[in-house]
């Protein structure tokens, strides 16, 4: 539970932002989604502002207020997209909401053209 205690030791210090580069990507589909949960949880105290880099898209779906979609090369902004989902989420049943898979396909289909458009 590393993870969880770095996320942790961050709120302590109160910042403005916090910024999340991948944090769970090494961990398996179970620890993930229990520590998204725990996250949103601690989120939802906090209140704090936090930019999460992630290239799972269910991922920043669930967790995310705003999805903020990318260019292939040179990286520039193609979409910030609202996540239509009141809070708090339960994340162990989200997949099911209509909401949630709209969202989920128009960024889909933006990440897809710009798969298709990056070189190789």
């Amino acid at each position: 539970m590393r993870q969880r205690a770095n996320i942790i030791r961050t709120l302590v210090y109160d910042p403005e932002v916090i910024l999340m580069d991948e944090p769970f990507g090494p961990l398996d589909a179970q620890t993930r989604l229990l520590l998204q949960d725990q996250l949103l949880k601690l989120w939802d105290g906090a209140r704090k502002t936090i930019v999460f880099i992630t290239h799972d898209l269910g991922e920043a779906v669930a967790l995310a207020d705003r999805v903020v979609v990318m260019t292939a090369r040179p990286g520039t902004v193609k979409r910030i997209c609202p996540v239509p989902l009141e809070r708090p989420r339960d994340l162990f049943h989200l997949h099911d909401d209509e909401r949630f898979r709209q969202t989920y396909d128009t960024l889909w289909d933006d990440l897809e053209a710009e798969v298709r458009r990056a070189p190789a």
